[in-house]
């Protein structure tokens, strides 16, 4: 059989070969999940940390708004440039009565 446009060039017409797809969406994996925390009702004497991960940007300015709004709190903080957050201590997870985690790029 002829085809491609008239031009005389040769086609098959039909195969029975077996063809396997792949489904484009991949593999998801399971992921872990928590729930959230529940809210605290004042913010006055708890212990809030800053993780900030990537270029520190705009956490410069919201870190001294946060401050100078929240003068009671007892800020701590952890910063990396690199691509993960840096993980609190056991310890740490012990003491702190919430978490603010950023994410700049």
């Amino acid at each position: 059989m002829t085809g491609g446009r008239g031009r005389g060039k040769e086609c098959k017409v039909a195969s029975r070969e077996k063809v396997r797809c792949l489904n484009p969406l991949g593999i998801q994996n399971p992921v872990d999940t928590f729930p959230l925390a529940p809210r605290l009702d004042t913010l006055d004497g708890k212990e809030i940390w800053l993780s900030i991960t990537g270029e520190p940007d705009i956490t410069i300015p919201l870190e001294k708004k946060l401050k100078s709004d929240y003068p009671n709190v007892k800020w701590k903080q952890k910063k990396t440039y690199g691509i993960f957050p840096v993980q609190l201590s056991d310890e740490e997870m012990k003491t702190a009565d919430a978490v603010i985690q950023a994410i700049c790029w």
